[in-house]
């Protein structure tokens, strides 16, 4: 165990941070258009069960590793198993963290460029033909792509250089009820388009012919990536947890808010 360690303020703080980490493109974006191709309510509901029985039980085991050695994704492993090769694990975690951060980060940007764009009137009004031109001539300046993904980077090395309780925590307990709130505004909005419950039928109606194990094996991939379990994120949050923190506790709030979120997205989008 690691002398000297920060800890998250709070067990609020620490779920809400693994939230944020888990809750993102896996819930938001993709969710409701693989629900949508994959059986509606039926993937939805095969969604909910693999996630608490199938991938729960591994965000625990993660939490486990990562407050038992109270270490990074890679020291955690040669803690709890010295002279082996089990901090592999941890290395291809980190490698695969970094590739995620990389797509993750050119998203952030088209995010800060389009909030600029709402926010100064760019895109009132357009039609769907001319947001799609919109986002195609964006995204293809290199000036705009690279200047937003580097500011979006930025502000991550920001909010990280402030520690876990000033940086991580305090931006997730401000950024994940905001988040709600607006999916709340957002979905208040959708359900009274015309047309809206067409929608929400689509998006909850069980339709069991599209029930394969292409898309069991589709639906296990979702619950993996929402939870951003198996690249050690989770080990490395974990690790910063003191002694008195319930992890099977804390694994259940995380899973369950992230299958609210994504069910929040579905009626949204």
């Amino acid at each position: 165990m690691q002398e000297n360690r920060e800890e998250w303020g709070s067990k609020v703080g620490f779920i809400l941070a693994s939230a944020g980490s888990a809750i993102g493109i896996g819930a938001i974006w993709k969710l409701p258009y693989v629900a949508a191709t994959a059986g509606g309510g039926a993937f939805f509901l095969l969604f909910l069960v693999l996630t608490l029985l199938v991938v729960m039980p591994l965000l625990i085991a993660e939490f486990v590793i990562g407050r038992g050695s109270g270490g990074d994704a890679v020291q955690a492993y040669k803690t709890l198993a010295p002279g082996t090769k089990w901090n592999l694990i941890g290395k291809l975690g980190v490698v695969g963290a970094s590739i995620l951060f990389s797509f993750y980060s050119v998203v952030g940007g088209w995010i800060i460029t389009y909030l600029i764009k709402t926010l100064t009137g760019g895109i009132a009004g357009e039609n769907q033909a001319t947001l799609l031109h919109d986002f195609q001539v964006t995204t293809a300046n290199p000036w705009i792509s690279v200047g937003a993904t580097i500011f979006f980077i930025l502000l991550n090395v920001i909010v990280i250089s402030r520690g876990v309780v000033s940086g991580i925590e305090k931006m997730s307990k401000f950024m994940m009820p905001a988040l709600f709130i607006l999916f709340i505004v957002l979905i208040i909005r959708s359900l009274t388009l015309p047309g809206a419950m067409e929608g929400v039928a689509f998006f909850l109606r069980p339709d069991f012919s599209h029930f394969t194990a292409q898309t069991v094996l589709i639906t296990l991939g979702q619950a993996f990536f929402s939870l951003s379990v198996g690249i050690s994120v989770m080990v490395t949050y974990s690790s910063y947890l003191n002694r008195s923190t319930s992890l099977p506790q804390s694994a259940i709030s995380v899973s369950l808010m992230n299958v609210f979120v994504s069910l929040l997205a579905g009626l949204d989008i």
